[in-house]
């Protein structure tokens, strides 16, 4: 499926929602000759910003609304992640039997000769993307990273020259409409409930993940969690070569308990000591990456790339909202994990910690439980703050094993009860469990915050 089969130069392909990758996918099919039409029902500085850029390279724009008859005439419509499918135009548009696809979907049929490693999962997927661009470039390679971590595709395919190897994040929001996404190496980090104020139920959520498969054949590579029952499921009867890695056993990639080393393909890597990334989590993304890397091509297995990967590894740093060492201040640790949105990111998070930790949790519900947090909150946190619209579901869901606070939507508020709450030789750490959208625009702004607050008292 691509655009130059299904529109012809006369017809107009209708692009939804005027973020970063609505941006962008406009740009792109306007810079090979497409009509475009490009609406958002948002109105906001930056949505109007976007409107008068695109409209100086002659797309069509409305902000605040769609308009759905010139919907019904588009030959396409290319909606942005961020757009649920329940949203109007998007129903609109399969009402009238008009092809959806993704931004991603889109600006691969742009891209020409550039390799991909497609990234997804429910926890860890954006700091394995990063990893992998980077481990590509400490071999030498031309290797950027794209997709859900937050450069759109349709950016690189606009680049002259394109890059050689793009590291490739797949939200499941991105899958379900990229029908012709077909990876030299797909990796699948983990999988867990997520999304469930968009999915019906997990299934569903799973269903979309599972679409990275849709294009396996017998030269397919893929890279697994084997210590993911649910992974593991789904990938049972899927075509290819299957690169396996884990924390608990041996496998393609695993920790050597013993030796304290990660062996790779056989061989010892580097020493876990030498990682410089908090919590067990980021040594199973590492495995994930290293073994994308070398999957992808013989020649990155040799000696000289195993020692080129091994010292790209050390000089990899966290990045921003995941796990995030703001400082120590006063002896207390602060740690920025706005990135967690759900329940089992947090879960990882409260799992990688040394220290008796105050746990900011907060913001606005996304239908999971907070209970499954219960047991490793039990084992190393000593008070909850619980904050914003879900702030009375998680003191309910776990004021029974620890001492909850319970605040509203004052993060200032938040950020004090925190600090008086931590002493020497603790940490407070904000891993919120929630979406950010009741108090901030994006879990960026909400980490931006946090760090901005926690270094000016300290």
């Amino acid at each position: 499926m691509t655009p130059r089969e299904l529109v012809s130069r006369e017809s107009e392909i209708a692009v939804i929602g005027l973020a970063r990758s609505g941006r962008a996918v406009a740009m792109l099919l306007r810079k090979h000759g497409y009509n475009v039409y490009a609406s958002d029902v948002a109105s906001s500085p930056d949505t109007g910003h976007c409107a008068e850029e695109l409209r100086a390279q002659g797309v069509t724009v409305d902000v605040g609304r769609h308009d759905l008859e010139r919907v019904a005439r588009a030959g396409l419509v290319v909606t942005s992640p961020g757009v649920p499918p329940s949203a109007k135009p998007l129903a609109f548009a399969r009402e009238n039997g008009i092809t959806i696809a993704s931004e991603v979907e889109v600006a691969l049929n742009f891209l020409e000769g550039p390799r991909i490693i497609a990234i997804t999962g429910t926890n860890g997927k954006t700091t394995t993307t990063a990893l992998i661009a980077h481990l590509l470039r400490g071999i030498d390679l031309e290797a950027v990273e794209a997709g859900n971590i937050g450069t759109p595709l349709s950016e690189i395919a606009m680049r002259d020259p394109q890059p050689k190897w793009i590291s490739l994040e797949m939200s499941s929001f991105q899958l379900h409409d990229t029908p012709s996404l077909k990876p030299v190496v797909g990796v699948l980090t983990n999988l867990s409930p997520d999304h469930l104020d968009r999915y019906a139920t997990a299934d569903e959520y799973y269903a979309d993940k599972a679409r990275l498969f849709k294009n396996a054949d017998g030269e397919s590579a893929w890279v697994v969690n084997d210590d993911d029952k649910t992974v593991v499921r789904m990938v049972r009867d899927v075509a290819g070569h299957k690169f396996e890695f884990s924390l608990t056993k041996k496998a393609d990639g695993y920790a050597d308990a013993r030796s304290g080393q990660l062996i790779v393909l056989g061989a010892p890597l580097l020493e876990r000591t030498e990682l410089p990334l908090l919590g067990q989590h980021n040594v199973a993304n590492t495995l994930a990456a290293t073994l994308a890397v070398m999957a992808a091509d013989r020649s990155h297995q040799t000696q000289k790339a195993r020692k080129g990967i091994a010292k790209a590894i050390k000089s990899f740093r966290s990045l921003p909202h995941r796990l995030e060492l703001v400082g120590e201040f006063g002896g207390v640790q602060w740690i920025n994990d706005s990135k967690a949105t759900n329940v089992s990111s947090t879960a990882v998070a409260i799992d990688g910690m040394e220290r008796p930790t105050v746990l900011l949790l907060g913001g606005r519900h996304k239908g999971e439980a907070y209970t499954p947090l219960a047991d490793s909150v039990k084992r190393k946190v000593k008070r909850v703050i619980a904050y914003g619209e879900a702030a009375s579901i998680i003191a309910r869901d776990l004021r029974p094993v620890v001492d909850v606070v319970r605040l509203g939507s004052d993060f200032d508020e938040v950020m004090r009860a925190a600090r008086a709450a931590a002493q020497a030789g603790e940490a407070v750490l904000l891993s919120p469990a929630c979406s950010s959208y009741d108090m901030f625009s994006n879990y960026e702004e909400r980490g931006e915050r946090f760090r901005a607050l926690a270094v000016k008292e300290g």
